[in-house]
């Protein structure tokens, strides 16, 4: 069955009249009537019968038009429905960030002042992949899809990860430290299943030291807190936890290997219309070079 013959039908069903019917739907009346047999001859039953100079459906026919009636409107509905789930999916941005939240989240406020109708949608999931900018981190990035027809566009960025002490005589006068001079120091650190975590796990196991962890979170801004309040000492990524407090903070350069992260930043162009998503992929990179740039003045 075509939608067109549908369409016909249910026209003429509810005008009962076969002329008005084809003014209404601007075909002249041969064409009509041929696509009321057709239809007829496709379901093989008879959904109209003559009554004087009108047409009524027969008992089958009434059936017809009372299934097919809301079938049809669900069906019309149909394209202002799915142009309506693409504008909302191209006014929501999905985020999965897996690194650098603080940094992202202030991305997010900036970002908003001068688009406050973009939705954001945060998660934080190692597994999905429903996501139209993903932020992850690597001690070193795998090798990336690029190319103008990938589905994906990436942005690398590296930055070093000092050693963040409370801003206290001992260490006031240091500006490098060796991890081997902190066998006996509390540690401070973001939960294990965090990805900065791992890296500097990994750092610390390739230069033989273990960490004493007495206090864990998986909030930086927690970390960072107690961190100034020198209950102890912890990791602190460079420029992506965004500046230290200078009076109670201290940040050491780590001498026994080379402590750094990559960042990826990963564009899914997974829409109908990318626009939107784009523009804030191109926004959040601005602000990571912007931020790599001041840091190291």
């Amino acid at each position: 069955m075509e939608l067109t013959h549908l369409k016909y039908f249910l026209e003429v069903a509810r005008t009962e009249h076969v002329t008005q019917s084809a003014k209404t739907l601007c075909i002249v009346q041969p064409a009509l009537t041929h696509a009321l047999h057709k239809l007829e001859d496709e379901l093989g039953v008879k959904l109209f019968k003559t009554q004087g100079r009108n047409i009524k459906l027969t008992e089958v026919g009434e059936y017809f038009y009372k299934k097919v009636k809301p079938l049809y409107e669900d069906i019309e509905a149909l394209p202002a429905q799915l142009r309506a789930m693409a504008d909302e999916q191209s006014a929501t941005v999905n985020l999965n960030v897996l690194a650098a939240s603080s940094f992202v989240t202030n991305a997010v406020i900036l970002y908003k002042r001068n688009d406050p109708d973009l939705r954001f949608n945060l998660v934080q999931n190692e597994e999905t992949t429903l996501y139209d900018i993903c932020v992850r981190t690597y001690a070193k990035a795998p090798a990336l899809k690029y190319g103008e027809n990938s589905e994906e566009e990436n942005f690398v960025c590296t930055e070093n990860i000092y050693l963040a002490v409370p801003n206290t005589a001992q260490y006031r006068k240091r500006d490098s430290i060796s991890l081997m001079e902190l066998r006996d120091t509390n540690f401070i650190g973001l939960y294990g299943s965090k990805q900065l975590r791992s890296i500097c796990n990994g750092y610390c196991e390739s230069v033989g030291f273990k960490t004493h962890i007495i206090f864990e979170s998986d909030n930086a801004l927690a970390v960072k807190d107690a961190i100034a309040s020198g209950i102890g000492v912890g990791f602190w990524p460079e420029f992506s936890w965004g500046r230290v407090n200078n009076r109670k903070i201290r940040l050491l350069k780590i001498t026994d290997t080379e402590f750094k992260r990559d960042i990826v930043i990963t564009l899914r162009k997974n829409k109908q219309d990318n626009s939107r998503s784009e523009r804030f992929y191109r926004f959040l990179t601005m602000l990571l070079k912007r931020a790599l740039r001041m840091r190291r003045r």
